[in-house]
């Protein structure tokens, strides 16, 4: 959630700030909820005071003129009470609506004003006709999307023969990668209950893209983003605790509701797949700093693999509900002749903080401040496959992989 203090100190600025972001947020109504809320509660706490006033008098006698008034503030309490019940739920609702305040240098728009700032490798050249990842996967019989098919329905893939060595590979050289940046590894349950998940600005406002277990009201996680944002919920951290570094490896789990393009066939878009994530919580001051170690220990593995890559700084719209600033990295892929997102790196600064109430004390006798929380992408494991097998495929049909990856596989 936003501060409110910025929205109500500096309204006009932060009001474009957020249209910036989301032009149909109703910012206005926002406001006007706030305002309203805050008046109501002013007028309800001075009911309960002048009925406290009345109770008081009334220790020296009850009059036919303290009863009347008794009788009538407490209707009028019970009548604001009941509409100042009302709005709180209302704000309530529209508040978990309001995206994050982008920072100001960030480019305004959609995807079509994303800044690329970065291009690494160059695209790799072939002197036979390339294949993409599908008919690659076909020839080596690496993966069986008709079996899955069967088990699960469409957008699911059934891994075999070295495909999953090629996983468990990755995966490893991953957390290897991420333990020399700083960061402790851990593995969180794949289930998260609704609380996890408003926390992390899943809930409400993406509801329909997360897989349900109604009999045990939990859900399957849509990233371990959510899970490593509530290992530290109702926290308070001493300074001295921070920077708080994690990384997880799971499964993620997505209903993908909506519809894409023929293009992102195959693993380019999948309802499961595995992801290594990076997850900070840092001070305020500190958290651009940790934007930029992510960034930089996500772009490790891509260049220990010899991938062509680009990162790009997104325009406002094109950032996640959650996300102040964010990079995306994405890697060339030369079967779909495209680039396409492996890790995002997002600054969510204190808005899932203010959900979880992580907090932290720069002393002992200091008042609590809200943490940064910050997470990416190290690295989407389908579309990296994808990017490896596209580029390092031979005449033949078979896959000449990275040296780097028989350190930690099974060829």
């Amino acid at each position: 959630m936003i501060d409110l203090n910025l929205l109500r100190e500096n309204t006009e600025k932060y009001k474009l700030l957020i249209k910036k972001k989301d032009p149909n947020f109703d910012i206005d109504k926002l406001i006007e909820l706030d305002s309203k809320v805050r008046k109501i509660n002013l007028i309800v706490e001075d009911l309960r005071f002048q009925k406290n006033e009345i109770a008081k008098k009334a220790k020296n006698g009850i009059t036919d003129e303290l009863r009347e008034k008794s009788i009538q503030l407490t209707q009028d309490l019970k009548n604001k009470e009941s509409e100042f019940e009302n709005l709180k739920n209302e704000f309530k609702d529209l508040y978990l609506y309001c995206p994050n305040i982008p920072f100001e240098d960030i480019p305004s728009g959609n995807k079509e004003s994303n800044k690329v700032v970065k291009i690494v490798g160059e695209k790799p050249k072939f002197n036979f006709p390339i294949k993409n990842h599908l008919e690659l996967g076909k020839y080596l019989d690496w993966f069986d999307f008709e079996a899955a098919s069967k088990m699960a329905g469409s957008r699911f893939v059934f891994y075999k023969n070295e495909s999953v060595n090629l996983i468990y590979a990755l995966t490893m050289l991953m957390l290897k990668n991420n333990i020399k940046y700083g960061f402790q590894p851990v593995l969180p349950p794949y289930l998260v209950n609704e609380k996890s998940l408003e926390t992390a600005s899943n809930f409400p406002k993406f509801k329909d893209q997360v897989y349900s277990v109604p009999e045990d009201k939990l859900y399957l996680t849509p990233t371990s983003e959510v899970n490593l944002t509530n290992v530290y919920r109702d926290h308070i951290f001493m300074s001295s605790d921070l920077p708080k570094r994690m990384t997880a490896w799971t499964s993620c789990f997505r209903r993908e509701a909506g519809t894409y393009g023929s293009s992102e066939h195959g693993l380019i878009r999948i309802h499961q797949f595995e992801k290594v994530e990076l997850y900070t919580i840092c001070s305020p001051e500190n958290s651009e700093k940790e934007q930029k170690i992510m960034l930089e220990c996500a772009e490790n593995i891509l260049n220990e693999l010899g991938l062509h890559y680009r990162v790009s700084l997104l325009a406002a719209q094109d950032c996640s509900f959650a996300s102040a600033k964010t990079f995306d990295i994405e890697v060339w892929m030369p079967g779909q002749n495209a680039f396409y997102e492996v890790s995002s790196a997002s600054n969510c600064t204190d808005f899932q903080a203010r959900r979880g109430l992580i907090r932290f004390k720069r002393d002992a006798n200091s008042s609590t401040e809200f943490v940064n929380t910050l997470n990416c992408s190290s690295l989407a494991l389908p579309r990296l496959i994808v990017a490896l097998m596209e580029t390092y495929q031979q005449a033949d049909g078979t896959i000449k992989l990275p040296e780097i990856l028989k350190n930690y596989g099974i060829y």
